[in-house]
């Protein structure tokens, strides 16, 4: 399908202006995770005149833990095809370790879960194998269809020191598009209005031999809308506030180790003033402001002596911080014990201590499995391989369990299972290995099983297995396998040549 220039310019205004409204979101959710903003937004004027740039950039970072808990337990390990006949060829797998597909998840659905989505792209190497790369959600938009719910159209966006680049991704075909940008800055995020004219090559042009668009969205926990939400939202509220307790506990500790003082009587404090050429003129009373910041405060009055107020009771703050971080684990369902060192939790209630914690990983790889399989199917398509592409979009996208346990309950669990006759493999995906670690113990266990070194050794080895040489009660019945036997025809012997 041809597009005009028109047609070309209307979809590209649309994807740009998506990501131009969502940057400012984007930047604010992330500015958390990086823990670059510190604002003291819930101070009083009083301390926010004298005290509070003090304390400019500083932040106790609790976004951060509770974005990273849910995604340290997401790995992604592979796909089980429904017909168990059907096998997914290497080359998935070698393209998603080519593209270090295992990293880019992890930093893929920590963006997701933090700034509400992110994105994946399937390209074509100059060498003709497939790459997966994983994208900021600030330089990516697409478009879906209202009914079917496919994406139409997406846009990638890029920068230099002049132009603002993208690539528009359409089923069928791929277009280079530009426009030059009114403020060069690339760290300023208003970039150029998203309704200024875009420019594009029609030699730019590319067929796109998949008719889907490559760009996948991950979207996080939406309510049937086309907004999703961020896990760290709830957070950053609480985070500002556990930010002024702490300013005000630092503070508080200053004053301790230097009290104010207060001079009760005498003549006014002044401070002298000076001329241009610095020879003092007269003298002025010491505002009220600069003692405040002084520490010092006079009360004038008949005698002269002097004295000191307290700091603030420092213990009536750090209990503040641990129910605001209490707060915090309970919105979120990131365990107590992540957060607080001092949680107790015994050695056998950590599983339920992380119940909250495992569904929330069970319910963000749910909303992963669909743009994984989309992704690996597109890639195998991608290279030529059809068949795995059909077996891909049927199979089930298997992830380890979030649920953590040691080695010992681990194989204490999987034992038990094979007592009840579940089979090895099915076993090796209950433990969370991938598809190519399976495959080569299924391997190992066939090979095993066929050789005769091994089977003889492993029947040797059997407990309680009855020997075809012994009696019932377990003695042998060849005379020669014992040394009595052989100790009586010695004797035989000896007695037949004495008798010559």
């Amino acid at each position: 399908m041809a597009y005009s220039a028109e047609q070309i310019n209307a979809i590209t205004n649309l994807l740009a202006r998506k990501i131009a409204l969502r940057r400012p979101d984007i930047d604010k959710h992330m500015g958390y995770v990086k823990g670059r903003r510190g604002e003291l937004r819930f101070v009083s004027d009083e301390f926010k005149r004298y005290i509070s740039s003090r304390f400019r950039g500083f932040t106790d970072n609790w976004c951060l833990p509770v974005a990273q808990a849910p995604v340290e337990r997401i790995q992604f390990k592979g796909f089980t095809p429904y017909n168990p006949s059907d096998r997914i060829d290497r080359r998935v797998w070698a393209c998603w370790n080519r593209s270090d597909c295992d990293r880019y998840l992890s930093e893929a659905a920590l963006v997701m879960t933090s700034s509400r989505r992110s994105f994946g792209l399937v390209s074509l190497l100059d060498n003709g194998l497939a790459r997966i790369s994983f994208e900021n959600p600030d330089s990516c938009a697409v478009i879906y269809d209202a009914i079917t719910g496919e994406t139409k159209a997406g846009l990638l966006l890029r920068q230099d020191d002049e132009h603002e680049i993208g690539q528009l991704l359409l089923p069928d075909a791929i277009y280079t598009v530009s426009r030059k940008q009114e403020n060069a800055d690339a760290s300023d995020l208003t970039h150029t209005p998203p309704d200024m004219q875009w420019e594009f090559d029609p030699e730019s042009y590319k067929p796109n031999p998949l008719g889907e668009v490559p760009l996948v969205e991950f979207r996080n926990q939406t309510l049937l809308d086309n907004s999703p939400v961020s896990d760290i939202s709830m957070v950053e509220d609480m985070q500002d506030t556990v930010n002024v307790v702490w300013a005000y506990l630092l503070n508080g500790l200053d004053w301790a180790t230097l009290p104010g003082r207060l001079i009760l009587g005498g003549d006014r404090l002044e401070e002298p003033v000076l001329d241009e050429h610095g020879n003092i003129v007269g003298a002025k009373a010491v505002e009220l402001d600069k003692q405040v910041t002084e520490r010092i405060l006079q009360i004038t009055g008949d005698g002269v002596r002097a004295t000191e107020w307290s700091a603030a009771n420092l213990q009536t703050f750090i209990p503040v911080i641990e129910k605001a971080v209490e707060h915090i684990a309970a919105e979120t369902r990131t365990p107590g014990h992540y957060l607080l060192t001092k949680a107790e939790v015994p050695a056998t209630g950590y599983e339920v201590a992380e119940a909250g914690l495992v569904s929330k990983c069970v319910e963000r790889i749910g909303y992963m499995r669909g743009g994984i399989r989309k992704l690996c199917r597109l890639a195998a398509i991608m290279e030529g391989d059809d068949y795995t592409a059909q077996v891909i979009e049927s199979s089930t996208v298997d992830f380890a369990s979030p649920l953590y346990r040691n080695e010992a309950q681990m194989a204490d669990a999987m034992l038990k299972y094979k007592q009840l006759g579940f089979p090895l493999q099915w076993i090796a995906e209950r433990m969370g290995l991938g598809a190519e670690e399976i495959e080569r113990i299924m391997t190992l266990k066939r090979d095993e099983d066929t050789d005769p070194e091994l089977e003889a050794l492993s029947r040797s080895l059997q407990i309680g297995q009855t020997d075809d040489t012994a009696n019932p009660d377990g003695q042998p019945t060849d005379p020669n396998q014992t040394g009595t036997g052989r100790n009586q025809d010695s004797t035989q012997t000896l007695e037949q040549n004495q008798s010559r």
